[in-house]
């Protein structure tokens, strides 16, 4: 007798039918744009990311459907708006860490706006809800060289770290939450590790809120003001032309 093949259902839970799944959802440009633009923390409309990526409307709802469904992204609705986000961190670092690899930095813009974007973006943004760029990764290094966070085998805080954060009105130890307290986050533009995790959304927040960095533009970018040149190096050690 001839050998019975398996059904196509029976791989369908596989790890190997997740991933392609996965990869067949992030395959399409418009959701791309979509998981991109969302990367800045906010909640978009509908119609504001179909702007974004030039498609109509209704092809935007099939796709943010298809992007909800999966639990990449959350919508919520006011009256009759309809507003996503990203699902979580875990999302958006997904997101960040895909492009890390998909975008490798060495392309030349073809206009002058396009090169000051990438330049500004590169130097300082938010990922998602804590600061990427070279801005990121300056903190990160500056937190390691001072024993504040171990990078060896996953981030950590030291407890010199925990401390640190305490003196800085943010007690960690204390906040209820089921997200990691610190994680890595790959730096698509730097190419390296940057803090995330709730440390770094709560470094991010202090920063955005006391206007040691303020948003530029319309993308994700950041710039650190004088008055952050002055706490980073008195909180880090960061010199100041790192930070511009």
């Amino acid at each position: 007798m001839p050998k019975s093949s398996a059904p196509a259902s029976d791989t369908a839970g596989t790890p190997a039918a997740r991933l392609a799944a996965l990869a067949c959802l992030l395959s399409d440009e418009t959701r791309a744009v979509f998981l991109l633009s969302l990367l800045d923390g906010r909640a978009w409309t509908a119609s504001e990311l179909a702007r974004q990526a030039g498609v109509a409307a209704s092809t935007a709802s099939e796709h943010l459907g298809r992007l909800v469904s999966a639990g990449l992204l959350a919508e919520e609705r006011q009256g009759r708006h309809r507003y996503v986000r990203l699902a979580d961190a875990d999302a958006a670092q997904l997101v960040e860490s895909v492009a890390s690899y998909a975008i490798p930095g060495r392309d030349a813009p073809h206009t002058l706006r396009a090169a000051s974007v990438g330049a500004a973006m590169a130097r300082g943004r938010t990922c998602y809800d804590h600061l990427a760029g070279r801005l990121g990764i300056a903190i990160t290094e500056a937190m390691e060289a001072r024993g504040l966070l171990l990078t060896v085998n996953g981030f950590a805080l030291t407890d010199t770290g925990l401390a640190w954060f305490d003196d800085l009105g943010i007690p960690l130890a204390t906040l209820k939450t089921r997200r990691p307290t610190v994680s890595s986050c790959l730096d698509w533009t730097e190419r390296k590790r940057h803090l995330a995790g709730v440390a770094g959304a709560e470094l991010c927040r202090r920063a955005l809120e006391e206007k040691w960095c303020v948003r530029i533009g319309t993308e994700r970018a950041v710039k650190v003001t004088p008055a952050g040149e002055r706490t980073f190096c008195d909180l880090l050690g960061i010199d100041a032309a790192a930070l511009r």
